[in-house]
């Protein structure tokens, strides 16, 4: 009797969304405008051909004819984003009010000076200004320029993001003083299959001279990545996966004093019609670093990497195929012998008394991690259905790495490590103000180690999980909200297995003040379960300098967190505060008992409560239309709630830097300053603050289908002797002393 009524309600409904959508299809084809315009290269005002303009709201893209020129037809009146993309060249994003015929210019700079857009938030292209979660975008010129050694290198100038390291090329991002298995690295959204994360000696492979840019998200606003993702994501974007018409390619050169620096990189791709092919490789090497102190021995680093592929991108459907291999070869300094005159007779027994790869102290040990690399991306898009886009991702790492006893060339502990990652996600086509993307995810990873740090038995880990995130927006006021449950099996041999099965979720608010003003704020409830090594570690560990024992009874933990932002982004003000807190129950470290293990002091991995605070604020002014001053600070307290500080938070932190321009010409000083860190963990040593002196001048040359860009970096050109409170090795490696960094950049298109 019930279901005649409900039938009959089901009816007038659809006859209502019917009516809606046909007056909303006549009020379309009536008000109908257009778009159009042209894009140009900065100075000169050249044209700049096969550039895609991308309407962010439509998802529309358009591509720029010989003249520069693009046009969207049948575009309804209403406020977008606009964005023009050239390979390997920052964004320039513009707003744009569409009625009836509208014109919209576009100048491309190879500097940033507006906000760029990224993906790796919400996998939709938003803006840096408009995007809820906290964002960072380094774009290729600026990797170029600084030349890393590391991932780290890349990323520790920028706010909330500092640097990790056991020797150049261990450097790897701290976020907000969240490290390890809480700050996930990816490339093109999944993992890299590398094991940075689990030793302060590992690095991460990545290949930072032939990336578009690096995106970086922080805080645990990440449910579409997981719990490993809880204190942020870096996300290196290739550019590989986007069509991009006729034959585009980069060339760079670099050199530098201080360490013996040398390399480059270089790549090309090729569209025709639908299908695209790509190919690029490139390496460095550095030696062993010199600082006011003298030469760090065994600090070199060495890489190399070669990728290519290609796909189809067609109106309704696209697919691509990428092969990857990446090499490193680095050295971890060794303690000295003389190391005990600069410690205590308590530090030294806590620290220097440990042995770097299991050795004595002037052990040589060299670790070579290789990776290969197969992806696989299929999609739709454009459907006339409820899911309008819909993508699979596919991505197979095999890893590899050996630490080798360089004096008996003798491989003591080789790891391995195979992984098996997934997503498949769509977007649904908007639901009155509601429009999203729901999804899953997997990985399975297959790790083992053999030698004198295998600590933890081979086992295999699955990873599976659902995700949703969805978006409401109003005039002013942008409402997103989402979900993840996600379970994670571990499998040892010869130990029990764990699994863990929690539930992540947030919401967040972005509000419109006065023009070019946002305020962004945002809850979210994040789980995590424990890592391998958290479960099973047992035995001596000196990337840690600990002997790690592992607890396979420990919980999951659970984070919420608060973070509150304000924005304000002009054409001569960028402007930027936020204050976020983290309350964390069952959070895990490493307790110390107080007792010596094979002379390192023992680590039980324990759970208690934790907090972590802190505040971002950054001050961009344009002084003249030649003349930029830009400024940032960043700051966290993270201690239990015990009162006990946790280990390697960075101090708090400032830069400030002045930008002239002249045509082509560019120079920039900035100071970087560092408090003194007092706050610290257990046996940490404290760390001086310092300040150190930066100069980096740079000339571009642009042509109608080139860009040439030349730059010369000197860096801590007071030979400060300074040391990073974050290094595993701070009391015997201070940073780098003075030198000079040479640069040459080549864009065409």
């Amino acid at each position: 009797m019930q279901a005649f009524p409900l039938l009959a309600l089901c009816r007038r409904l659809a006859l209502v969304a019917a009516g809606c959508v046909a007056l909303s299809g006549t009020a379309t084809a009536q008000s109908a405008g257009s778009l159009r315009g042209r894009v140009v290269l900065e100075r000169d005002a050249n044209p700049v051909s096969e550039a895609v303009v991308t309407i962010i709201e439509l998802r529309r893209s358009a591509i720029t004819d010989q003249d520069g020129a693009y046009r969207f037809d049948d575009v309804p009146p209403g406020d977008y984003h606009a964005f023009v993309h050239l390979d390997r060249v920052p964004d320039v994003v513009q707003r744009v009010m569409v009625s009836g015929a509208t014109t919209l210019d576009f100048v491309l700079k190879l500097r940033v000076e507006t906000e760029q857009v990224t993906t790796t938030a919400t996998l939709r292209e938003e803006t840096t200004r408009d995007v809820i979660q906290s964002s960072i975008v380094v774009n290729s010129f600026d990797l170029a320029e600084r030349a890393p050694v590391s991932l780290g290198d890349a990323l520790e100038r920028e706010v909330g993001v500092a640097k990790r390291s056991f020797g150049p090329g261990t450097g790897r991002p701290v976020i907000r003083g969240f490290d390890g298995d809480r700050v996930l690295v990816t490339q093109d959204g999944l993992t890299t299959g590398s094991i940075g994360f689990q030793s302060g000696d590992h690095a991460e492979i990545i290949d930072l001279q032939s990336v578009e840019r690096l995106e970086v998200v922080k805080g645990p606003a990440t449910l579409l990545y997981g719990s490993a993702s809880v204190g942020g994501v870096v996300n290196a974007v290739t550019g590989n996966e986007e069509l991009h018409p006729g034959l585009q390619g980069f060339a760079t050169a670099f050199g530098g004093t201080g360490n013996a620096l040398g390399g480059g990189s270089g790549g090309v791709k090729y569209g025709r019609g639908p299908w695209m092919v790509f190919a690029n490789g490139g390496g460095q090497r550095a030696g062993d670093y010199r600082t006011p102190l003298g030469v760090v021995e065994n600090s070199f680093a060495r890489s190399g990497n070669a990728t290519g592929g290609g796909g189809y991108y067609g109106a309704k459907g696209f697919f691509n195929f990428t092969y990857s291999y990446a090499s490193q070869n680095y050295g971890v300094p060794p303690i000295p012998d003389d190391a005990a005159a600069e410690q205590s007779e308590r530090r030294w027994q806590a620290s220097a008394s440990t042995r770097p790869k299991g050795g004595e102290p002037g052990e040589l040990v060299r670790l070579n991690p290789r990776r290969h690399g197969f992806r696989f991306t299929v999609g739709a898009r454009n459907l006339n259905a409820f899911f309008t886009d819909a993508q699979a991702q596919l991505q197979y790492n095999r890893y590899r790495h050996d630490e080798i006893n360089i004096e008996e060339n003798k491989v003591e502990t080789a790891f391995r490590n195979d992984t098996f990652a997934y997503r498949i996600f769509a977007d649904h086509r908007r639901v009155g103000r509601l429009q999203g993307t729901l999804g899953f995810s997997g990985f399975y990873r297959d790790y083992s180690t053999r030698g004198d740090e295998a600590l933890t038995p081979a086992t295999t880990q699955t990873n599976f999980a659902f995700f949703g995130l969805e978006k409401a927006s109003f005039e002013r006021v942008t409402l997103q909200f989402g979900g993840r449950v996600e379970r994670n099996a571990y499998a040892p041999t010869g130990a029990r297995g764990r699994s863990f099965t929690g539930f992540s979720g947030g919401v967040g608010l972005r509000v419109g003040l006065i023009e070019n003003t946002v305020f962004t704020a945002s809850y979210t409830h994040a789980y995590r379960a424990p890592a391998l090594e958290e479960l099973y570690n047992f035995g001596p560990h000196p990337g840690t300098f600990l002997f790690e024992i592992g607890d396979p009874d420990l919980k999951r933990e659970l984070t919420n967190g608060f973070e509150v932002n304000l924005r304000h982004q002009s054409r001569r003000t960028r402007a930027s505060a936020g204050f976020y807190y983290y309350d964390i129950r069952s959070f895990v470290f490493p307790a110390l008992t107080g007792e010596f293990e094979d002379g390192l002091p023992v680590g039980v991995f324990s759970q208690g409560d934790a907090r972590f605070l802190g505040m971002e604020a950054q001050l961009d002014v344009n002084l003249h239309p030649s003349l930029w001053l830009y400024s940032q600070l960043d700051y966290t307290n993270a201690e239990l709630k015990t009162g006990l500080p946790l280990p390697r938070i960075p101090p708090l932190r400032a830069r400030v830097a002045l930008e002239g321009t002249f045509k082509g010409l560019r120079l920039m000083p900035e100071l970087l300053m560092a408090n003194r860190q007092e706050r610290v963990f257990t046996l940490e040593e404290p760390t001086a603050g310092y300040a150190v002196v930066n100069v980096v001048g740079s000339y571009a040359i642009t042509t109608p289908h080139m860009a040439h860009v030349f730059s010369v970096t000197g860096f801590n050109l007071g030979d400060r002797l300074y040391r990073n409170h974050l290094s595993f090795i701070k009391a015997f490696a201070p940073e780098i002393g003075r030198g000079v960094r040479l640069s040459y950049t080549m864009r065409f298109f």
